[in-house]
C-alpha cells in the first residue's frame, strides 16, 4: 500500500532501499530516480531529511519527488530508531545518531551506480536542518547544504524556545529525566515524551502546537509512524552535545537557508545565518509559515534549490 502523503509523479521512479549506519543499524530509505534514469551515466544526488518526528513518506519524499524531475538522484530516508528504519528501543533521539544518519546517506549514494559521488548535497527540513549542517562540518564529501524552516534541536532543549528555558528549570528537567533513566531500565520500556503535535486543537492550543498539528494530526501530513514523540531521555544527550559549534569547517562549501516570513522558527536561521562563514545565503518565502515549507508545493522555493544546487554541484 502506498501511504504517501503526496501523488509520485509520472516522471519519477522511486525504490525502497537500506543500508546501514555506522552504528549498524539498518535505515529506510526511498531513492527517487528521473524517470529515464541511465545508470551508465552520473548524476548529482541529494540526502533529504525530515522535520524533527517525521518520517520519509512526509516531506522528504515531496521534495525529492520535485527534484528527481529535475535531474537528481533523491534519497529520503527515516531516521535511525524511528519510522521504517531498524534499532531499539524504538523512538529513541540521539544527535549523534541522527547526524551519523546523514553520513551514511552519503556512503550509500556515493557507491550507488549512477550517481556522481562528487556532486552530493542535503537538504534538512526543520530539525534534519541542524543534523545536516553538523554533519557536513566534517564530511567534505557533503558539497552543499540548504536547510529549509531549520530547527537547532540540541540548543533548542539546552536553551527552550527563544531561550525561554532558565537555570531552575533545566536542573528540574535535568532531575526529572535522571530519574527517569532509572524507572526506564528498570521497566526496559522507555517513557515516551508528550506529542509535539497535539491530537486535539482549540482555543486554548498555543500557536506553535496549532502549526504543527494541522500538519502532523490531520489529513494533511499524517503518517503512522510520525507520532512526533520520542524516548524522554533523549533529551538529555541533544543538551549536553551542541551540534553547530563548527560552521565555519563547512567554508568554502555553500549554504542556503531558507525560512519562512512568518515561520516562528525563523531566528534559528537568521542566527545561523551570522554565525556561518561565506558562502552563504539567507532565502525568505513571503507570507509562509514554518510548515508550510513542509508540503506546500505552491510556496516551497524549487526553482530556488534547484538553482543553488546547480551552482553548488558543478
Amino acid at each position: 500500500m502506498d501511504d504517501h502523503i503526496f501523488t509520485l509523479s509520472d516522471n519519477v521512479t522511486r525504490q525502497a532501499v537500506s543500508y546501514r549506519n555506522r552504528f549498524g543499524v539498518e535505515l529506510a530509505g526511498d531513492l527517487y530516480l528521473p524517470a529515464d534514469f541511465d545508470q551508465s551515466q552520473r548524476y548529482p544526488a541529494l540526502i533529504i531529511g525530515a522535520p524533527y518526528g517525521g518520517v520519509k513518506e512526509q516531506g522528504p519524499g515531496i521534495y525529492a519527488n520535485e527534484l528527481a524531475q529535475r535531474g537528481y538522484v533523491a534519497l529520503a530516508f527515516d531516521p535511525s530508531y524511528n519510522g521504517d528504519s531498524a534499532g531499539t528501543p524504538r523512538r529513541v533521539s540521539s544527535p549523534e545518531v541522527f547526524v551519523e544518519d546523514f553520513h551514511a546517506g552519503v556512503d550509500f549514494l556515493g557507491t550507488h551506480a549512477g550517481v556522481d559521488r562528487d556532486k552530493i548535497g542535503i537538504i534538512g527540513i526543520c530539525g534534519s536542518g541542524g543534523f545536516g549542517l553538523s554533519a557536513a562540518q566534517v564530511d567534505p564529501r557533503i558539497k552543499a547544504v540548504a536547510t529549509v524552516s531549520l530547527y537547532d534541536i540540541s540548543r533548542l532543549h539546552a536553551e527552550g524556545f527563544a531561550g525561554s528555558l532558565d537555570e531552575e528549570t533545566r536542573k528540574a528537567n535535568l532531575a526529572m529525566m535522571a530519574e527517569q533513566r532509572w524507572e526506564d531500565f528498570a521497566s526496559g520500556r522507555p517513557k515516551l515524551s508528550p506529542r509535539g503535535s497535539p491530537l486535539q486543537i482549540d482555543a486554548d492550543t498555543p500557536a506553535i502546537g496549532c502549526e504543527f498539528g494541522e500538519f502532523y494530526s490531520r489529513p494533511r501530513g499524517y503518517h503512522p509512524n510520525s507520532t512526533t514523540q520520542f524516548t524522554l531521555s533523549s533529551a538529555m544527550a541533544f543538551m549536553n552535545f551542541p551540534m553547530l559549534d563548527k560552521l565555519s569547517w563547512i567554508s568554502p562549501r555553500p549554504i542556503l537557508l531558507v525560512m519562512g516570513e512568518q515561520a516562528h522558527s525563523r531566528y534559528f536561521s537568521e542566527d545561523i545565518y551570522e554565525a556561518a562563514a561565506e558562502p552563504k545565503e539567507l532565502y525568505v518565502v513571503p507570507s509562509a509559515n514554518h510548515v508550510d515549507l513542509y508540503d506546500r508545493t505552491d510556496v516551497i522555493p524549487f526553482d530556488k534549490l534547484e538553482t543553488f544546487f546547480g551552482d553548488a554541484l558543478k
